[in-house]
């Protein structure tokens, strides 16, 4: 409580500080303007496909979470393991396969793993500038990883005074949502003189546990029902039957947020930045594993099997230096960025009534980057070339408590218990020549980039592998070229071909992982994987008469070569093993000879008027692994038809959306068993298609007051995101207040 009354004094003083006036809407950004390509470049010349979601549009949504941001869009599908989870899904590609960037620096580290991620939402949405996605392989740019595509989050930057007086500037919010209870206070200054300006900001969220639905999918009266639950009275476990069972108990958890950001021009041609970002966390429960069932024999039989398992706090710190010029040399701009980031995550875990046995495991990453970038444009032509280099190090131990007695033991480790490192080397030049006045537009680069991975086990004693020195040097080459054409300024055409990277990271070479119960899998190290690639093709049409209509077309096909997939493998010559006190199948991180992608995304917006408009999207993809024999298997990670329909008026001082979000259905058949679409967290059938009908408003009182109210799931809706073992939000009454000054 004392952290939220210090933020609602912030609010408070937003609201009286006697200070410039200014609007509390956050200036929108030109959306033709794009920052992914490392300068400032028009949309329209890229052939790449690109999102922009603006500062605007980002507190327009007000979502709880980057996640929920980037659900809200229409055209990014984003899987939740539990409510302090959300992992984006672009082009059929998730987690590990899609590069996060924050300020031009890569969040991808060498145990991002394959399965699903809660990374983003160490991002704090309300100080966004601007989200930019990019689909499809973005290698040539950014390296390792990118293989779906690219989330590129830029926060705000503080602003220098335009005159002699002190230029000070902050805004806020307050939030409650009534599903889980959420209460979230943000608040941001900004102070700044003629050559000096400093940026602070501040955001804490206290979520209780969701509520789903009560309006249950046709057929499955049951889905998701938490009718049970593990509760420790007195220092015994007991199953408590949940007074209501539409509540998922043990799904809460709090996140703070700081960003400070300090920025110096000595004249117009430099800038000099520190940037400072940290987010943290309670534990995070791991809500879909907190119903997995366990047979424990005797006098107990198959009840829920973990009491406790949970993420630890989730901490992400973020230092970095960043230095601009404009006419260095050859270059007409010049960017230097100095980085170093520091990552602690663990994982924590009890199965019921074991009190001699609380594991846990813990990983500590540390990485230092740097990035120099230039450009330089002559005639029709723009070049960027840039190197960057990464280095990774991993520190991973675990231990077993018996809570009994409190003597502590040793357990076997998630990753290689020695050394970890894993360094990134790259070198990229990236060309763009407007040609025939603009109309045609060509797009060209390639990158090179070296690996260096090494990872060593000191105790063996647990597995007896028959490796434990791990070394892998992969280097790669890829490149992008594409047309676009303008034939007039209503019109806009697309070709893109591009190739995209992914070196094995140390938690798909050397982790130890034990999967769910219900498909009781040891996954264990394999040193001779070897890098992933994709070849992407694509085409585009775009259609744009303002302020009336706009229709655009992507259609794109993805040939994935070496594809890692987990599949059963042997240890020792035995293909399984027991693990824990059961008996677990051996599986192994292994490279299939190939697989493919297509699918496409459309949008249609009409605009009736300047106050009403009706916009739609719409998404679909389809994966699938080729086998030696022929035969075809569905592809991991690949999500139903998805997409969002909304009717929108705005005239000051007032704005209201009805929209419709929706999700196809995800049968049996196209689910990969093998892999993290979670079918025990699915119906018989499949994961059943939904719809959700949703409004919300915003009022501006003033210069410095606005309010936003919301009916989300108004029909009480109970549904699950694909690959999900959570259940979303029911019936959601959500109210914010807005303050700047």
């Amino acid at each position: 409580m004392k952290k939220f009354a210090l933020l609602l004094a912030l609010l408070y003083m937003c609201i009286n500080v006697n200070a410039q006036k200014d609007s509390i809407k956050i200036i929108d950004l030109d959306e033709a303007v794009v920052y992914s390509n490392k300068f400032v470049e028009k949309k329209i010349n890229l052939a790449q496909k690109i999102d922009v979601v603006t500062a605007r549009k980002i507190a327009d949504f007000n979502s709880q979470n980057t996640g929920d941001l980037l659900i809200r869009t229409g055209n990014v599908f984003v899987q939740k393991s539990q409510q302090g989870g959300s992992s984006p899904v672009l082009r059929g590609f998730e987690a590990s396969r899609v590069l996060l960037v924050v300020d031009g620096i890569r969040l991808n580290n060498a145990i991002y793993r394959s399965g699903h991620l809660q990374n983003a939402i160490t991002i704090d949405q309300n100080m966004l500038e601007r989200v930019e996605i990019m689909y499809g392989p973005s290698s040539t740019l950014y390296g390792s990883d990118a293989l779906g595509g690219l989330v590129h989050m830029r926060t705000k930057s503080p602003t220098i005074s335009a005159s002699n007086k002190l230029f000070v500037k902050g805004n806020g919010f307050a939030r409650f949502s009534s599903a889980n209870k959420e209460m979230t206070a943000h608040a941001n200054v900004n102070i700044g003189g003629k050559k000096i300006a400093w940026l602070q900001a501040y955001t804490i969220s206290d979520f209780d546990d969701m509520k789903m639905g009560n309006r249950y999918p046709k057929n499955y009266p049951d889905f998701g029902r938490r009718s049970q639950y593990i509760k420790t009275i007195n220092g015994i476990d007991s199953i408590i039957t949940n007074d209501d069972d539409r509540i998922q108990r043990n799904s809460g958890y709090t996140q703070w947020d700081i960003l400070q950001k300090l920025l110096f021009e000595p004249n117009q041609k430099v800038k000099h930045q520190l940037n400072f970002q940290y987010s943290s966390s309670t534990n995070i429960p791991r809500y879909d594993r907190m119903q997995d069932k366990k047979d424990f024999g005797g006098n107990i039989g198959k009840v829920l099997r973990y009491a406790q398992w949970y993420y630890g706090p989730q901490t992400r710190f973020l230092a970095a230096y960043n230095l601009s010029i404009s006419k260095l040399g050859f270059f007409d701009n010049f960017k230097l960025n100095v980085n170093y980031q520091d990552v602690k995550e663990s994982r924590q875990k009890r199965e019921y009534r074991r009190y001699d046995r609380f594991d846990s495991n813990r990983e500590h990453v540390k990485v230092a980057g740097i990035i120099l970038d230039g450009r330089k444009a002559w005639g029709v032509n723009e070049i960027n070339v840039g190197i960057d280099g990464y280095l990774n190090k991993v520190k991973s131990v675990a231990d077993r408590t018996n809570l009994l007695t409190g003597i502590k033991s040793k357990k076997d480790t998630r990753y290689p218990d020695g050394e970890n490192n894993m360094n990134y080397f790259g070198v990229y030049a990236q060309h763009i020549a407007k040609l025939n006045g603009g109309k045609l537009v060509l797009n060209d680069g390639i990158r090179f980039q070296y690996v260096h991975l090494h990872s060593t086990i000191v105790d063996n004693s647990f597995f007896h592998l028959p490796i434990t020195d791990i070394k892998q040097t992969p280097f790669a080459v890829t490149g992008n070229i594409g047309l676009v054409y303008m034939p007039e300024k209503t019109w806009r055409f697309t070709l893109n071909a591009s190739s995209g990277f992914r070196a094995p990271n140390i938690d798909d070479v050397s982790k130890v992982f034990e999967s769910s119960t219900d498909l009781q899998r040891l996954i264990i190290p394999n040193p001779d994987l070897q890098p992933e690639y994709t070849y992407n093709f694509e085409w585009g049409l775009n259609k744009n008469i303002p302020g009336k209509f706009k229709f655009e077309f992507v259609n794109f096909y993805t040939l994935f070569k070496n594809a890692i997939a987990t599949a059963p493998y042997t240890l020792n010559g035995q293909d399984s093993v027991i693990y824990d006190g059961v008996q677990s199948a051996v599986f192994a991180s292994q490279n299939v000879e190939k697989a493919y992608l297509f699918g496409f995304t459309t949008r249609l917006q009409i605009d009736f008027n300047n106050k009403f408009s009706w916009d739609n999207t719409l998404s679909y993809t389809y994966g699938r692994f080729k086998n030696n024999d022929g035969s075809t298997t569905p592809l991991n990670h690949i999500p139903p038809l998805y997409g969002r329909s909304s009717i929108i008026y705005a005239k000051n001082p007032f704005n209201t959306e009805l929209y419709c979000m929706f999700n196809g259905w995800k049968r049996i058949k196209n689910y990969y068993l093998f892999g993290e679409d979670n079918v025990q967290y699915a119906t018989p059938d499949g994961m059943p298609g939904w719809f959700t009908l949703n409004w919300k408003a915003g009022y501006t009182f003033s210069n410095h007051l606005q309010l936003q109210l919301a009916v989300e799931n108004i029909l009480d809706k109970n549904y699950r995101y694909f690959a999900s073992g959570f259940s979303a939000a029911g019936r959601n009454f959500v109210v914010a207040l807005r303050v700047g000054f």
